[in-house]
């Protein structure tokens, strides 16, 4: 009997775990760790955020789901792993401690014999002073988070219905943060929402990114096909936020907040602070702090994880300049190179390089985001790590027939620009490959077959048709294996 322990629920663990107990059967445990007893849909906080749903309508609880379906369910944090086991034995294992409120606190150890790391992302809020809940900006990243931030934005609109007029910050919180979708989408929300409720006037509305270019979005911008044309992300971007009546602050790495008080550098090296009423700043991300250990107890960090914190995969990390970077460089079946029973898929695992060009002001402060890391290849990535598995356990298959290279993978993204089934937006945009292949492609990076960029009500019917079906999918309702990821 084989052991597979996963950690971390999210949407490429869960996926994962999923797929694992569909294919390996009764015959070989599956072990699921995460500190939350949740299961959320990431993508519709942006609309717990603006009223528009609330918290149990994009989360459910996990343990009913594991039981029925025969995973083991573990409500506890990932702490060390121990690829070697110890002194005591060598059979590999990871040290938990429980969320669970019934056993909070204690630790505990699990033995596996393959492990997938799906933990995801720390939210680094601390490494921008003054980022965050509990301090002086508002976050959408998780459905707490998100409810906190409509309490907020409800007091911004009794104010502005006095009379006030407000200014509303959204953008990225860190120099090299990433998700500028997330934060992007949200801010149109907000605006179609203040726009709804004729407040417009009584609202300065403001971007502030840390893109070279709007519509960077971490991959280093793209062409698409809108309307049978090419335009760049960079028009589609602004002519978006133009039309909400956003104004934008640009090549911006914030390094501190105050209550109120923004303080930001630009790539140019000019130091500026803009103040604000309200501000939902999207945090870094890094890697959730595992140590590894080898079988004396002596620390092997580095040998699983990068600095960031997220683990090692079968990528390229040498360092060499950018321009000699490649789409081969990027791991295509996600699994560490010298403990091969581990393997990372989703946000967890460390990206080789930028997909965005990156640049420094005068004074060295690194100011690019960081690659995109959102729904669909996590969960992508966490499938094909789980079949690969399954291959291994029951055939014995070494070879890995599925692969998931981002170098190689296409990504869909459908941003919301405001909630209604007869005048709601959302801009639908595809990119074949995501990290751009200039040598395949060498006009325009990518595919533009695949490339292409809409926007109307359309898109706006789709993403909630998306809602309800990746929720059905989630909660293993019938034939939920067939829609894809």
């Amino acid at each position: 009997m084989a052991k597979v322990v996963v950690l971390g629920a999210g949407i490429s663990g869960h996926t994962a775990a999923a797929h694992l107990r569909r294919k390996l059967g009764r015959a070989h445990n599956v072990t699921m760790v995460s500190p939350s007893q949740y299961w959320q849909w990431i993508p519709s906080n942006i609309w717990v955020g603006v009223g528009k749903m609330s918290v149990d309508q994009v989360r459910f609880k996990l343990r009913p789901l594991y039981k029925r379906w025969g995973i083991q369910f573990e409500q506890a944090r990932a702490l060390e792993l121990h690829p070697e086991g110890n002194k005591a034995g060598d059979t590999a294992f990871v040290t938990i401690e429980y969320t669970d409120p019934a056993r909070k606190g204690e630790k505990a150890e699990i033995e596996y014999d393959y492990l997938v790391n799906a933990t995801g992302p720390k939210l680094n809020f601390e490494a921008t002073e003054g980022l965050g809940p509990g301090k002086f900006t508002h976050s959408v990243c998780s459905c707490d988070h998100a409810e906190e931030t409509w309490k907020a934005l409800q007091e911004c609109f009794d104010r502005m219905k006095n009379g006030e007029k407000l200014t509303l910050l959204f953008g990225t919180g860190h120099p090299a943060a990433t998700c500028q979708g997330a934060a992007f989408e949200y801010a149109l929300n907000v605006a179609y929402e203040i726009r709804q409720r004729k407040l417009l006037d009584r609202a300065e509305m403001i971007w502030l990114t840390n893109e070279y270019e709007l519509g960077d979005f971490g991959m280093g911008g793209a062409f698409i096909k809108r309307g049978g044309y090419i335009t760049s992300t960079k028009v589609f971007s602004e002519s978006v936020l133009a039309e909400y009546g956003i104004r934008w602050i640009k090549r911006a790495g914030v390094t501190k907040v105050e209550k109120g008080v923004v303080h930001y550098e630009t790539l140019d090296g000019t130091k500026g602070t803009q103040r604000f009423d309200f501000a939902m700043l999207i945090p870094a991300f890094s890697g959730v702090g595992m140590k590894a250990y080898n079988r004396q107890g002596e620390d092997i960090s580095s040998d699983l994880f990068a600095p960031s914190g997220f683990m090692k995969v079968d990528a390229d990390y040498s360092s060499k300049p950018f321009e000699e970077w490649g789409i081969e460089d990027w791991p295509s079946v996600y699994q560490n190179p010298v403990y091969k029973n581990h393997f990372a898929p989703g946000i967890a695992f460390a990206p080789p390089h930028q997909i965005s060009k990156p640049m420094k002001s005068p004074g060295g402060l690194l100011i690019t985001p960081a690659p995109p890391r959102t729904g669909m290849p996590s969960g992508v990535t966490g499938k094909i790590i789980a079949l690969n598995l399954a291959d291994l356990i029951n055939k014995g298959r070494t070879d890995f027939r599925h692969k998931a290279s981002m170098g190689k993978m296409g990504a869909a993204c459908i941003v919301s620009a405001g909630f209604s089934m007869r005048k709601g937006q959302a801009a639908t945009m595809t990119v074949f490959p995501i990290v751009p292949d200039w040598e395949k492609y060498p006009e325009w990076g990518r595919d533009l077959s695949y490339t292409v960029g809409e926007i109307g009500l359309a898109g706006h019917w789709i993403k909630v048709l998306l809602h309800y079906l990746f929720l059905h999918k989630a909660k293993g309702y019938p034939f939920w294996w067939l829609l894809p990821e």
